[in-house]
């Protein structure tokens, strides 16, 4: 069964190495995480030149890989082998080549450290797979879930030690998206340019990632819950003017969470704040805004908006056979969405 990132990463902080670790999935971010910790720590800087060798899929095979990894380290307690692109490698495909790294997965050279960074899925069941479970670590890089950003960007941000606002958490996830390397380097951006004792706040975000302070998606979306029609029409239009930078598609899938977000609230049994906080599965901080939109938007109407983003979405796609500007779909959806 494949671990998780963190508790690897912690292990591997701590000092404790295994002697295979295959890395993959959709998700690059934890891959490279963990193949960097790796790297930094697994062989000293005066050690690498002979005990350190980083492969490349394209341009070796198994069996190179594991003329590497047979090797005995050079006047050093053990030698790191990584493999990028592992899933390009050379016979990564046939049989009597899988045949090979399982074998040398089932007894590993404790004085090696092989890493297959896998760029992509794999199937866990493959019996070379197991091998490296066994025998190693195998950890799944998975995409995150929108729900999740949020927690997972300010979990990160008190790694790092800085403390961040909900606004500013809302506005980093909903302008960036599930992107975690840039959603990482563009909180690092930040950081870089704080006070010791200073937070990340929307202002923050606002000079340092370089969102715009009135025409961004998030004051298009509170815009729309309060059906302030003059600020929803300002917003819309610059959009229009502005579609390279603010493309249609991620909108509306901000929009649909939200909505569908304010559809559970009329749903709600338990309408504190604590209770709305759990059934949306948000920080509490945000929970004012969706009661706001709440009454603004009752139910029949809440509907009503999910479909037009659902019409929208399928317009934008072309789905009816007629072809319409990005920007006269945003300016009719606003119309359907305040009136």
């Amino acid at each position: 069964m494949a671990q998780t990132p963190d508790v690897v990463l912690k292990e591997i902080r701590s000092k404790k190495y295994r002697p295979l670790y295959f890395l993959y999935g959709d998700e690059p971010y934890y891959i490279d995480a963990i193949a960097d910790e790796l790297e930094k720590r697994v062989v000293s800087e005066s050690e690498k030149g002979f005990n350190q060798f980083v492969l490349y899929g394209k341009d070796t095979d198994v069996a190179g890989v594991l003329s590497y990894a047979r090797r005995y380290p050079f006047m050093a307690d053990r030698q790191l082998i990584m493999v990028k692109d592992a899933n390009k490698l050379g016979g990564i495909e046939q049989k009597e080549q899988l045949a090979r790294l399982e074998d040398y997965a089932l007894n590993p050279l404790t004085s090696t450290v092989l890493i297959l960074c896998f760029q992509a899925n794999a199937d866990e069941r493959k019996s070379y797979v197991k091998a490296f479970n066994n025998h190693g670590v195998v950890v799944q890089s998975k995409k995150m879930y929108d729900n999740k950003l949020p927690d997972w960007v300010a979990s990160f941000c008190q790694t790092e030690g800085v403390k961040i606002s909900p606004k500013a958490v809302q506005m980093i996830v909903d302008n960036i998206g599930n992107d975690l390397k840039r959603l990482t380097n563009e909180i690092r951006k930040i950081m870089v340019n704080l006070r010791v004792d200073q937070g990340i706040d929307a202002e923050a975000v606002e000079k340092f990632v370089g969102i715009s302070k009135e025409y961004n998606v998030f004051e298009f979306q509170k815009a729309l819950a309060t059906r302030d029609v003059l600020k929803a029409n300002r917003i819309s239009t610059y959009f229009a003017a502005n579609l390279k930078d603010n493309p249609l598609s991620p909108i509306l899938i901000i929009l649909y969470g939200f909505f569908t977000k304010v559809l559970l609230v009329h749903a709600s049994k338990d309408k504190s704040e604590k209770g709305i906080a759990a059934e949306l599965g948000i920080n509490p901080f945000f929970v004012k805004d969706y009661n706001l939109a709440a009454r603004n938007f009752p139910l029949q109407k809440t509907a009503s908006v999910i479909h037009y983003l659902r019409e929208c979405d399928g317009r934008l796609k072309g789905l009816d056979g007629v072809s319409i500007p990005e920007g006269e779909l945003l300016k009719e959806l606003v119309f359907k969405i305040v009136h």
